[in-house]
């Protein structure tokens, strides 16, 4: 995905109530830029680094920037959570990702239940619910998930579950922002639950596709499949 208009460089100088965050540009000026991320944000966070930020399209909002991306460990780290959903539905339109190709419909945000998916995709053989995770979190050399408590998350899982009892192909797809790790697992130390629920998720036949993303400032592309550790 090329980004539509160039990116605003900067440097951070804080985040702070969520999704707020102060940036430094190149001209001295500083700005409050959103923060997409709900998150703690571990390791993708770090004062004074490198920053882009993408430029609102609507005049009216009252920031004007959006944050894109950070420079952290020699690397450009994505922290937009649109970014992931953005990325996933355009590789399986596109055919893509190797293990989703071949599917003649593709939707976003449909209903399962009572909860609502990131993609549904359908072809004359199979049909198949993906939900999509962003990752920006790294431990050591492996991308974690997720970087606070979510009970939504483990509601996601539940419901996969159910999507696959039903004999319907369910398909958990994490998209990790950075190129700096070379294994995805469940941050077990941060939500317990949740590694759990994913393992359990698993074992009832849901799949799990961790795929990291190639980050710079003119473009973000998926990059190759990434093992899952447990």
């Amino acid at each position: 995905m090329i980004f539509p208009t160039k990116l605003v460089k900067g440097k951070l100088i804080r985040r702070y109530k969520r999704f707020l965050a102060d940036v430094e540009l190149e001209d001295g000026s500083i700005v409050i830029a959103h923060c997409t991320n709900s998150g703690s944000m571990k390791s993708c966070i770090e004062e004074g680094a490198p920053v882009y930020l993408s430029t609102a399209s609507d005049p009216n909002r009252k920031t004007k920037f959006s944050w894109e991306m950070i420079f952290i460990n020699n690397s450009w780290v994505g922290v937009n959570t649109i970014m992931p959903n953005k990325l996933a539905y355009d590789a399986i339109v596109e055919n893509k990702i190797d293990k989703l190709v071949g599917y003649t419909t593709v939707q976003r945000e449909i209903k399962f239940e009572d909860s609502r998916f990131d993609i549904y995709c359908e072809n004359d053989n199979e049909k198949c619910f993906v939900e999509v995770k962003n990752v920006t979190m790294k431990v050591g050399n492996a991308a974690l998930f997720p970087d606070a408590v979510t009970i939504r998350g483990r509601k996601h899982l539940e419901t996969l579950i159910n999507v696959k009892k039903q004999g319907i192909r369910a398909v958990m797809l994490y998209i990790i922002q950075r190129t700096d790790v070379d294994g995805f697992g469940p941050a077990k130390d941060i939500d317990p639950e949740y590694a759990n629920s994913l393992q359990k998720a698993m074992d009832n036949g849901v799949e799990v596709i961790a795929i990291q993303a190639i980050v710079s400032p003119d473009k973000i592309e998926l990059g190759e499949e990434l093992p899952i550790k447990f």
